[in-house]
């Protein structure tokens, strides 16, 4: 306890000094953690955002490429599926159920996809967690649509208002269906999923929009109205992908490899699991790199903390060598030192934690609605807390070097005056 206390006494002695040390090493312990936290987080959405489905089907191409645009709405698909093909997979018997999915259109930057009430009924995410409804019901009319959560939230949309769709997936688009207007009847509950960016219409309602358009543009002098499209035959000639579910794990395997040999046309059924998996091993490679930029800046902070002590060190002989003459013994003048950086890597690392959750606290909003990623206040993780232990475990290792100097002065040295 008198080491405890002198050790605090003569870092407030220099407390400018030391508090710049201490900023150090916590702006480098937030930059570690929130790195780690940034990282498990954007497994964990990823991984969240579909459960329960045994094989994604789209068109030949690779299975990330084909996960994550149709799961996760990044990128574009290669191909399309012909409808009779989907309806051939589908109606096998060892087929639970399906969901069809068709991309291509956006609305002020998000996806419009196009589906079946399937959707509502056998998507999963999370823990197996269905869809839930925040306001409204499904699409029950051909011009029928449901918001996710924060595209009526971004938009300031509800139930009862008009939205017009746009052609083409980009941000911006100068072509628009203006002429079949959507009608908002639900909008879901937040899931932390690409199904709150996404505005969800009918596979009827896709084939309608398009009726007098070709080749991404419209037909010049043809305009079908959209009451004269309810009366037509809007059965789809293609879709993007769609989600299966099989009555039995059993039969995953087989049934994924006659997808991938099917003759009729080229075709992917790729596990979503293991697609994952592929991401995150194609991922790995930066993960490690940040990791390794966070820990030399942990590093670069421990050895600013180390040349402060060494530098001080000159300055404080006298006070050491008093310390030795009132009876203080070269081991505690040792215990002293180190006592020293272990409380700055310490106090450095209780202050990256505050800063850390104040950082997340204010900037979690922000990157939710630009990032679509869920930042959770949770406590420190086991592996949060090794890292931590790490940092303060090197605080001490480092505060040897200077103690162990200090160590070897002797009284008479620590005495002489010298000129």
């Amino acid at each position: 306890m008198p080491i405890l206390t002198l050790t605090l006494k003569s870092l407030w002695n220099r407390r400018f000094t030391a508090l710049l040390t201490l900023l150090s090493i916590a702006l480098s312990v937030t930059l570690l953690l929130g790195v780690e936290r940034l990282r498990t987080e954007a497994r964990a959405s990823f991984a969240n955002t579909i459960s329960g489905t045994d094989l994604v089907v789209g068109a030949r191409s690779g299975s990330i490429q084909l996960l994550l645009y149709s799961v996760f709405r990044i990128g574009n698909p290669t191909n399309n599926i012909t409808w009779k093909s989907y309806r051939e997979i589908a109606g096998r018997p060892e087929v639970a159920w399906t969901i069809p999915l068709s991309l291509g259109d956006s609305h002020h930057g998000y996806r419009v996809l196009g589906t079946t009430g399937a959707y509502f009924d056998h998507y999963r995410y999370g823990d197996r967690q269905p869809l839930r409804f925040a306001a409204g019901e499904p699409f029950a009319d051909l011009y029928d649509a449901v918001l996710g959560a924060e595209v009526a939230e971004k938009l300031h949309y509800r139930t009862g208002q008009e939205i017009v769709v746009a052609h083409g997936a980009g941000k911006v688009s100068f072509m628009e269906h203006a002429d079949k207007p959507f009608k908002v009847v639900g909008i879901l509950a937040p899931t932390g999923t690409p199904v709150d960016r996404t505005v969800h219409v009918s596979l009827q309602a896709i084939e309608a929009i398009h009726v007098d358009w070709r080749g991404g543009a419209p037909l010049p002098g043809v305009h079908i109205s959209a009451e004269r499209t309810r009366r037509m035959d809007l059965t789809p000639h293609a879709i993007t992908a769609f989600l299966v579910g099989l009555k039995s794990k059993i039969a995953t395997f087989r049934l994924q490899r006659e997808i991938n040999d099917y003759r009729q046309e080229p075709l992917s059924a790729v596990l979503p699991g293991v697609a994952l998996q592929e991401l995150w091993d194609t991922m790995g490679m930066a993960e490690r790199a940040l990791l390794a930029v966070s820990s030399f800046v942990v590093l670069v902070g421990l050895t600013g903390m180390l040349t402060v002590l060494l530098a001080g060190l000159n300055e404080r002989r006298r006070e050491l060598a008093i310390l030795r003459s009132v009876g203080a013994r070269p081991w505690q003048l040792f215990v002293l030192l180190v006592s020293e950086a272990g409380s700055l890597a310490a106090a450095g690392a209780a202050a990256g934690v505050v800063l850390l959750y104040g950082l997340l606290l204010v900037g979690r909003p922000l990157i939710e609605a630009r990032y679509g990623l869920h930042l959770g206040l949770a406590p420190l993780s086991p592996h949060e807390w090794s890292l931590l232990a790490l940092v303060v475990g090197a605080g001490l290792l480092i505060g040897t070097l200077p103690a162990w100097r200090a160590y070897r002065y002797s009284l008479a040295d620590g005495m002489t005056i010298r000129i």
